[in-house]
């Protein structure tokens, strides 16, 4: 009686909710076992990082742009001119640059992902690979998962880099502030606490983005409505979930922070 008062799209969501995790943990269960798909592996990094690589670096660059010409104003008003390039690197390396890259990237490859393994899906060609005696699990979302979870930190660290190269630029047109200066006042309040958090959760960004855009791929369903309904999906469900391990990174780091 109690379970007919839950709404039908709440417990929608608990039962995909489960049967992610499930796809999570099949993963982690058959992904690692030999034979491995090297091949297939270095393919899907050069695909996820190497085209990639145009939409990330020229988001960062504006990225570096915008936050320095937002800011430059209110630091000038206040006296603070000199404190930009530490406060724009800090912002930059510990949380804008990453949780923007992870998001343009569950854009691209978390719908590339879902509609390309959804096409599959609906073609019958993942049967055909069973039939075949390939094992279509580790072939199309073990090798995906994995490339997606290696190649989105390196993504990170170039979005990072290229972004305040962009924030420099401006310091440098409006300000007349020299290369070697601004670098050597961003490195100098950069701490290893401030970089290593930011770079661990890259990992399980990329994580997320992978695992979301199989499964909805791997599990589409009615024909080609089926393939570009994965594709969405795959997106806004890769989306949310960045932000909830976004905010689950920064509590256990300010946890640790404290002790």
């Amino acid at each position: 009686m109690a379970l007919d008062l839950i709404p039908s799209s709440f417990k929608e969501f608990l039962k995909e909710t489960g049967a992610i995790a499930r796809f999570a943990w099949k993963f982690f269960r058959v992904g690692f076992k030999p034979p491995y798909e090297v091949k297939e592996f270095l393919r899907q990094c050069f695909l996820i990082g190497n085209k990639s690589f145009t939409l990330v670096a020229t988001t960062g660059f504006i990225m570096g742009l915008v936050l320095t010409l937002q800011t430059r104003p209110t630091l000038i008003e206040f006296g603070a001119e000199s404190w930009m390039p530490s406060m724009v690197g800090i912002a930059i390396v510990r949380e804008i640059g990453p949780m923007v890259t992870a998001l343009i990237c569950a854009g691209r490859i978390g719908s590339s992902i879902g509609a390309e393994l959804g096409s599959m899906k609906v073609t019958e060609q993942i049967d055909a690979m069973e039939v075949s005696g390939t094992n279509p699990f580790k072939f199309l979302v073990a090798t995906r998962v994995l490339a997606t979870t290696l190649m989105l930190p390196i993504l990170v660290i170039m979005a990072d880099t290229v972004a305040l190269f962009g924030s420099w630029l401006v310091e440098n047109v409006k300000g007349d502030v020299s290369y070697e200066l601004y670098f050597r006042q961003v490195f100098a309040y950069l701490h290893f606490s401030d970089v290593i958090p930011a770079f661990v959760k890259c990992f399980f960004f990329g994580f997320v983005i992978g695992i979301v855009g199989c499964y909805k791929g791997y599990y589409s369903k009615k024909g080609t409505e089926g393939v570009g309904k994965a594709a969405n999906t795959a997106v806004v469900l890769a989306s949310m979930l960045v932000f909830v391990v976004d905010f689950v990174a920064v509590l256990i780091a300010d946890i640790f922070y404290e002790l």
